[in-house]
This record gives structure tokens, C-alpha cells and sequence, in this order.
């Protein structure tokens, strides 16, 4: 077996202080897997303290926020080294904080490891495989299991609930049926996890090559119930009178179809990935069923992303990628009043003003939301699109639809009106702003008498204060569209 240099020469320090160094855990899977990367994880017989003198001087950097936990971190050449104690810790299955015990052998290390996959270590003195729980089979099989019982497993640490879905989808290894059993059985045990622990495992899901079959683990499972409920509930019952689409199968196939749309070769996009998922979530709180057969959702879009900023604060997700995910939810279905091109192209402009720079993202949503089985009418929509984005491209190339302004900006609105700042410029800059998303470009004395207009509307007496002391003032303020006078 090939090992890594860096492990080569961090073991040949550990030995000659004494000591054991082993390669274990994801390094020692990806290898074989053969997706190696630049970070490795080592377990050793040496306690911390006696860890920090060996690679003193040896490596680049070092940090020690984990020592508490028998971690110690290191960086050499580029590659992310983190050595920890043997561990045999117990847990005191309320909360997941382990009282930590260091151990004295590698087999007591590896048992209280999460899966069998992850159960595998290298002795890199001897070059020898370690694999007390058959963790090579597994790996061949593609199979996820634990060395212990799931049971004592995950009532140890319950986020190994969310990792085994997040395994199923990063890795496309399917759960033994003891870890199912156990999955569903155990489910509730996750409120012991915060929030925070939670969303990083669903964005590490979600972001896999695999995300359906992760998502799917979690559903039938019962976890997303208590990390995700908005999922499930889209489970809606059909009766023969009332018939539509099922809600959650359709976002599996719109998920998917999604990413078929990525860049290749590029990161996953964890926004169009989370609104691809969510974009329907609105419709079990709109459902109404018509008399006589049918069914509505009307405005689901607006109450999906209601719901998307809710449960989004609920895990702990940064404001801007909610926000960004709520808007792609809050637009999916704007494309559908553009029938067979019959906006204007005021009405174009506004769909791009309004998704700003989601909008590529929002161009591969309204595709991957076309999951018909009609292939007439799924090609007949995608030809539409096409159309439209068409039409952007014509219209952004003349109008530069990525900057859309008003014809006159802060400072010579207040000139025009012979205005003070105050709310009244936003206002002014607001009607300026729809009028040239209505209107296109319009030459400057059509926006004068335009302002004009709307500030007699207004009940403003407007007059050309020059080049006076107002005007002087309004050099101090910024245009209300991007500076410090706020809309």
C-alpha cells in the first residue's frame, strides 16, 4: 500500500519518541476508494502533551483547539494533519459530549468509531492493515454498518443518524437493515443534536453525488421529521376524484433534474440544490380540492417561502443563502404567466430585475420544475424558455439589464424638485426606477417631465433649485439605489 510521505515521515518522529502512529478513519476509506485528499487523520498512543513536542518543529503550523479532546492539528506542505489520543470514551447519552477517556490500544480506539468503513487503520511502523469489523468488506459491498450495535452507536452520538444519510449520499452506500431498523426505531434521539451539527450534515448531504438517496434514508427513516418536516408533509393523499402530481416525488425528480444543470467540473450548488428541494413546500398549507375533481395550490409560492425562511432560521443557515433560496422559491413560478411569449418586454425586465444575480439559478430551476411525462408538452415549455431567455439576451445587450437604474440618480432628483434629503428622494427614485423597468432608457428631459409629473401627483411644487445650497447638500448624500439613502 502507497502512503502518503508526510505519514511516512510523521510516523518515523513518532517512532523514534516511542510511540505509535497510525493512519485511520475517512483517510484510510477515500484511499481505498481511491479519492485520497490533502487531509489526514491519525490516532496514536501518545497523549496530547507528548504529541505537541513531536511535531514541534516539524510542522508548518500547529493548533491545539481540540487538545481537550486529545486532538492535536498540524499543517505540513499543504496537507491538514490531525493526531488524537486512542480514545475509549463514555457517553452519558443525554446530551452527545462524551467524557473523554483516553485509551491504550488501537482495537478499543477503532470499536467506538461510527461505521465499519470508517473502522480501518494503517500502522505506519509496520505497514500492517488494521480491520477488526470486516470494514474492507463492507467497503467492497458498498455497505454501511457499525462495529458495535446501531443501537449503542447512535444513542452514543446521534448525529451518526444524519452521517449515515449523508454517507448514503456522498459515498452511494446502502444501510444494512440492522442500521435502518435502528434509524427508525431511534429517529426522535436527534433532538439531542443542535441545530447547527444538523445543518452541516444536510448541506453535506444535499451536496453529495447522491443527494435522492440520502434525502430518501431520511424520510422513510422518520429523522426528516424531526430535521426537516416540511419534506414528509409533502406526501400528499391522492383519492381518485382529486388526482396531482405527488409533491415529495416530484421534488426528488426536480432535485435531480437540477443538478443535471450544474456546470460541470464545478462545486455543487447548495442554493439551487436546497431550492430545487423546497420550491413546492407551500403547497400541503394551500391545497384546496375544486368541486367536481381538481385540485389548487394558488400562491403556494408565496407561503414555500414563508416556510424556507422559517425552518432555514430554524437550522441555523446564514441570512444570505435563506434569503437566496427563499427568493428562488418565491419566483419559480413567475415564468408560467409568460404563456407562448406574450410578456412585454417591460415584463421581461422586471423577471430579471427581480431575480438579480439568482438569476442563473432561477433559469435552471424553472427547467428542472418541468417533470411532465408528456414529452410534446415538455419540449413545447422548454422551447419557451428558450424564447425567453432569448429575449433577455436582446434586451441586456441593449439596455445592459444587469444594471438597471433610474435615468437620474439621488443627487439630481433633489437638484430637479429642489428637494432636501429625506424619504421623499427614495420615493422619487422608487417611481423613476418602475418607470424605466416599464419604459426602457428614456432621454433625460422625458425623465424631467416624467419627476415632474409624479412630484405635482404628489402635491410637491417642484423647482430647479441650480447649483444652491440644497443642491450643495444633496452632494453629500448617495444615490438612494446603492449608498447610504436607503429605498
Amino acid at each position: 500500500m502507497r502512503v502518503s510521505p508526510i505519514a511516512d515521515d510523521l510516523a518515523t518522529r513518532f517512532t523514534r519518541a516511542g510511540h505509535r502512529l497510525y493512519l485511520v478513519g475517512g483517510p484510510v476509506r477515500d484511499a481505498m476508494l481511491g479519492r485520497m485528499g490533502n487531509d489526514l487523520d491519525f490516532t496514536t498512543d501518545a497523549r496530547p502533551e507528548q504529541i505537541m513536542k513531536i511535531v514541534s518543529g516539524w510542522a508548518d503550523a500547529i493548533w491545539d483547539t481540540g487538545i481537550a479532546f486529545g486532538t492535536v492539528g498540524a499543517t505540513r506542505q499543504g496537507t491538514t494533519c490531525e493526531i488524537t489520543t486512542f480514545r475509549s470514551d463514555a457517553y452519558d447519552r443525554v446530551s452527545r459530549n462524551p467524557e473523554v477517556q483516553f485509551g491504550d490500544s488501537i482495537e478499543a480506539d477503532l470499536v467506538r468509531r461510527d461505521f465499519t468503513v470508517n473502522a480501518m487503520a494503517i500502522d505506519l511502523s509496520t505497514k500492517q492493515f488494521i480491520d477488526p469489523h470486516d470494514g474492507m468488506s463492507a467497503l467492497a459491498e458498498r455497505r454501511l454498518d457499525t462495529p458495535a450495535t446501531p443501537q449503542e452507536s447512535f444513542a452514543d452520538d446521534p448525529l451518526r443518524m444524519m452521517r449515515a444519510a449523508r454517507f448514503v449520499s456522498q459515498l452511494g452506500f446502502t444501510p444494512a437493515p440492522r442500521v435502518v431498523e435502528a434509524l427508525s426505531s431511534m429517529s426522535g434521539e436527534i433532538a439531542r443534536i443542535t441545530p447547527e451539527r444538523i445543518q452541516t450534515e444536510l448541506s453535506k448531504l444535499l451536496c453529495g453525488a447522491h443527494p435522492r438517496e440520502g434525502i430518501v434514508l431520511l424520510v422513510d427513516s422518520g429523522l426528516a421529521d424531526h430535521v426537516l418536516p416540511e419534506l414528509p408533509a409533502m406526501r400528499l393523499e391522492i383519492d381518485e376524484h382529486h388526482q396531482h402530481k405527488d409533491v415529495y416525488e416530484h421534488s426528488l425528480v426536480v432535485l435531480d433534474q437540477a443538478i443535471d444543470l450544474e456546470e460541470k467540473g464545478a462545486e455543487p450548488d447548495l442554493v439551487l440544490r436546497l431550492a430545487a428541494l423546497l420550491h413546492d413546500i407551500g403547497k400541503p398549507d394551500t391545497r384546496r380540492l375544486i368541486p367536481g375533481g381538481g385540485v389548487s395550490f394558488h400562491h403556494h409560492e408565496v407561503v414555500g417561502a414563508k416556510m424556507v425562511r422559517k425552518r432555514m432560521k430554524a437550522l441555523r443557515y446564514s441570512k444570505d443563502l435563506t434569503e437566496s433560496v427563499a427568493k428562488l422559491v418565491f419566483l419559480h413560478l413567475r415564468f408560467h404567466g409568460y404563456g407562448n411569449g406574450e410578456w412585454t418586454d417591460s415584463a421581461v425586465r422586471r423577471y430579471v430585475t427581480d431575480a438579480g444575480d439568482l438569476l442563473p439559478r432561477l433559469h435552471k430551476l424553472v427547467r428542472a420544475d418541468c417533470t411532465t411525462r408528456n414529452r410534446r408538452k415538455a419540449n413545447m415549455l422548454q422551447r419557451t424558455y428558450d424564447g425567453l431567455e432569448e429575449r433577455i439576451a436582446r434586451i441586456a445587450a441593449e439596455e445592459d439589464l444587469a444594471k438597471v437604474r433610474p435615468d437620474l440618480d439621488g443627487n439630481e432628483i433633489m437638484r430637479v424638485l429642489g428637494l432636501p434629503p429625506g424619504p421623499m428622494v427614495g420615493k422619487a427614485w422608487t417611481f423613476l426606477k418602475e418607470l424605466r423597468l416599464d419604459r426602457g432608457p428614456l432621454e433625460y428631459d422625458d425623465a424631467v417631465a416624467a419627476l415632474h409629473e409624479w412630484a405635482a401627483e404628489q402635491g410637491l411644487v417642484a423647482s430647479d433649485s441650480g447649483d444652491g445650497d440644497e443642491a450643495g447638500e444633496a452632494d453629500q448624500v448617495a444615490d438612494p439605489g446603492g449608498g447610504e439613502q436607503s429605498r
